[in-house]
């Protein structure tokens, strides 16, 4: 085997072992709830799905652009101050 194959071998072994354990961390960090808990929390604070459309400002193409995209609403350049 070659040096250069070997190489790509461990950089893909090494990605696999840091993605899993990302994987592992994450599930560590969540919280667990029961779901009398969840029941609870949805009667106090509502489902996501119940937020009425226009709540929501879709800040996808902001993030990505900044504010070298034409602003999309007036909404968004009071929420951040630029136009």
């Amino acid at each position: 085997m070659e040096i250069q194959e070997l190489k790509a071998l461990i950089k893909e072994t090494m990605r696999e072992v840091l993605q899993e354990e990302r994987l592992r961390l994450c599930q560590i960090l969540i919280p667990y709830i029961s779901d009398d808990e969840q029941r609870e929390l949805e009667a106090e604070f509502g489902v996501p799905s119940d937020d009425a459309e226009d709540e929501v400002i879709d800040l996808t193409d902001w993030v990505r652009y900044g504010n070298k995209i034409s602003q999309k609403s007036d909404k968004m350049s009071k929420i951040f101050g630029s136009k």
